[in-house]
């Protein structure tokens, strides 16, 4: 069974030290083959926010593929948004903005989706468009095939449309006809599990994480994290799915309890 932790939107500079324990704890437990960081990482982009997420993730101790989100680029200091948008992320979570993951059973490509010039939307250009697809096609038998991003393309409320990714139109149809199973994302603290459905006959997921370490949680619904366990067995058969599990902070406890689990069909 190969596991992948998906957290996003920690924003350190607001995170909360019993939850990070916790999580923490969580992940030691569950022992990922990756964990996925889908952005906003720090709450203002600022050096002690990204040096609090450098050392959560050297704690958690296993392989991680972070992407930016449009807290992690500076929003006060002009100079360095105009200049330097990614110095300090670059310095605490690597140079790579756009990292991709390849296992036996996992090909997982991450996107940066944000823009300087832009407040808090995010965009996915025509080229970064065709990047992906073109890594889709590389994909091996039987890899559970996952795209990265920080702000969401599908909406489950309609104060959420304006969230969501521009050029999500051409992006998520070309993705999924070119195999992707998943796509990943965060940016309004709010998790769910919708279909893609895009014009096309293969099955795919939007997945979407809450605030994993914020105060800023949303709609009543705690700091919660995703858990993705996939079999990879049966692909050759034309048998694929997924579970994706939801594990919410439990304040009176002092830990994270799986409170939602769903099995997601995947095409062969």
């Amino acid at each position: 069974m190969t596991r992948v932790l998906h957290i996003s939107d920690t924003h350190f500079g607001t995170e909360q030290a019993p939850v990070v324990q916790a999580l923490l704890t969580l992940a030691r437990e569950l022992r990922p083959d990756l964990v996925v960081l889908s952005g906003d990482i720090t709450q203002r982009a600022r050096a002690r926010q990204f040096a609090a997420a450098r050392q959560f993730v050297s704690e958690l101790g296993f392989p991680v593929l972070a992407i930016p989100g449009n807290h992690d680029i500076p929003l006060f200091n002009i100079a360095a948004r105009l200049f330097n948008p990614y110095g300090g992320y670059k310095r605490a979570m690597g140079v790579t903005l756009e990292p991709v993951f390849s296992s036996d059973a996992l090909l997982v490509i991450g996107l940066n989706t944000t823009r300087p010039g832009r407040h808090k939307n995010g965009e996915v250009s025509q080229r970064q468009v065709e990047r992906v697809c073109a890594r889709l096609r590389q994909a091996r038998p039987g890899q559970l095939r996952m795209v990265v991003v920080h702000q969401p393309v599908r909406a489950i409320v309609d104060t959420d449309v304006s969230n969501l990714l521009i050029g999500r139109e051409l992006a998520v149809p070309a993705w999924v006809a070119a195999g992707a199973d998943l796509v990943l994302g965060g940016h309004i603290h709010l998790p769910y599990v919708v279909p893609l459905g895009a014009a096309t006959e293969r099955r795919a997921w939007v997945v979407q994480a809450g605030t994993a370490l914020s105060h800023r949680v949303r709609g009543g619904i705690p700091n919660s994290v995703n858990v993705l366990e996939y079999p990879g067995a049966g692909a050759s058969e034309g048998l694929r799915s997924c579970t994706v599990e939801r594990w919410d902070f439990d304040e009176e406890k002092g830990i994270f309890s799986d409170v939602d689990s769903q099995i997601l069909e995947l095409n062969p």
